[in-house]
């Protein structure tokens, strides 16, 4: 095992964590702040709903949509579809958060003796590890997260759940089991110990505002992970994490860089 200063990242946390700017897009639109001015269209259900959303989800701030994104009738779908995508997307990216996080964390102080992790230094950065696996694992890696991606947003398997796709009505942040699957499957990525089966409507809701909150700080924590270990002293209470000379943003190409910082 490495020793807790040293980072070597599981790479799928590397990769998941490269994604995390997209949070930016769809955060603000319940990220709780100041008192924002009266809904424009708040005929829309979804719109309706989302200020007490938000109030149930930080009882302090409340409703906060600077950029008003939930006004902007995405693809021309409608208010519903708008706020369901938006909702959708920042349950999904807090849960590819709280993953990333957790395995920057651990992948800090564990080291893997198998093939081809046993092949890369354990004092490096997550990002580095990541740039030193062979081209064909993180393909193996990107792929997955596309099947899953399909998987989930597929109207043939939401209905085989009695579900719609969330832009269409249905539950924003639900991910079909895998029980419709060829072979079996043993867990499920929601809930995989069942510990929701059978439970009441209050105690799912009240499951997915902690989910949401969880993940926004999740969101905020994996970010400063990548500023401290690509800018040292970014985030000073991170000063002892391993630091990387690449760009966390450029998971596969070697010629793009953040503006104003050599290659």
């Amino acid at each position: 095992s490495a020793t807790p200063s040293a980072c070597c990242c599981r790479p799928i946390t590397v990769a998941l964590a490269s994604l995390m700017l997209a949070a930016a897009v769809s955060t603000p639109l319940s990220f709780a702040g100041a008192a924002a001015a009266p809904l424009a269209r708040a005929s829309a259900p979804a719109m309706s709903a989302l200020p007490e959303l938000s109030k149930k989800l930080n009882p302090v701030l409340g409703y906060w949509d600077p950029l008003n994104l939930a006004e902007l009738n995405f693809w021309g779908a409608g208010d519903d579809a708008t706020v369901g995508f938006l909702r959708h997307a920042e349950i999904k990216h807090g849960r590819v958060a709280m993953a990333a996080f957790v395995g920057y964390c651990v992948q800090s102080n564990v080291h893997f003796p198998w093939a081809p992790f046993n092949s890369i230094p354990t004092n490096i950065a997550p990002a580095e590890q990541w740039a030193q696996l062979p081209e064909a694992a993180k393909w193996q890696i990107i792929l997955f997260v596309g099947f899953l991606e399909v998987y989930s947003e597929h109207s043939f398997i939401l209905e085989k759940y009695g579900q719609k796709h969330y832009m269409k009505g249905g539950k924003p942040g639900f991910f079909p089991d895998f029980d419709t699957m060829v072979h079996p499957v043993p867990l499920n990525l929601w809930d995989p110990l069942k510990a929701y089966k059978g439970a009441s409507a209050e105690r799912k809701a009240d499951g997915l505002l902690k989910e949401v909150n969880n993940g926004r700080l999740a969101m905020i924590g994996i970010m400063g992970f990548c500023a401290e270990a690509r800018v040292p002293g970014a985030v000073p209470a991170l000063s002892n994490i391993a630091h990387y000379a690449g760009d966390p943003m450029a998971p596969f190409a070697a010629n793009f860089h953040l503006p104003g910082f050599a290659s």
